[in-house]
């Protein structure tokens, strides 16, 4: 799902689909997460759903990308997707594992973020006061980003550009699966509709 040509004016989203999921292991998981079954899919094949139907292009950072970087973690995976696309004006990181992420939250935030006022780079939706993702970054953001290392993220590159606060109405945007029991309450969800 990776794009050749990127959208001038809009974010890429990089869906980081390259962790060992091993809280979710520990937790009782016969799989890694993202492979996980949820609704007769994958919990990763939700999340590209939502990312298809935004209509932004995509970045998926998988283990192989990573094979280089022994122990590599969430900073290396951000770092690694803004590398593979540096051409881009900005960046959605999203973790492959919110399955209830919805498709209209994905275009909020990279429209929020392609109309901050100078000075301002990151966007960060929050539902009900709780932050969530996918967090955008603007193109002054790039080298901070390329420079993650290990399990820390993005914070770091957070209190260099404070972000934006976007309230969404979408609990998709912190319901992430670490867990068989996160993952059974996220089929539940799904079974309801909401």
């Amino acid at each position: 799902m990776t794009t050749q040509a990127l959208s001038p004016q809009r974010p890429v989203v990089i869906v980081l689909a390259a962790g060992r999921g091993e809280r979710f292991r520990a937790a009782g998981g016969q799989t890694g997460k993202l492979e996980a079954m949820l609704a007769g899919r994958s919990v990763l094949a939700h999340v590209l759903d939502a990312v298809q139907l935004s209509g932004l292009d995509c970045h998926v950072v998988r283990p192989q990308h990573l094979a280089h970087t022994p122990g590599a973690g969430m900073g290396d995976s951000i770092a690694c997707g803004v590398g593979a696309t540096a051409d881009a004006v900005g960046w959605l990181i999203l973790p492959g594992d919110l399955p209830l992420i919805r498709a209209d939250t994905l275009r909020r935030v990279a429209d929020t973020l392609m109309a901050l006022p100078p000075g301002q780079a990151t966007v960060q939706p929050q539902y009900q006061g709780q932050r969530g993702h996918p967090v955008g970054f603007r193109r002054p953001c790039a080298a901070a980003l390329c420079a993650l290392q290990g399990d820390e993220g993005a914070k770091r590159v957070l209190r260099q550009w404070p972000a934006h606060r976007l309230e969404v109405d979408d609990e998709g945007a912190v319901w992430d699966v670490d867990t068989p029991e996160r993952l059974e309450a996220a089929a539940r969800r799904l079974g309801s509709g909401v």
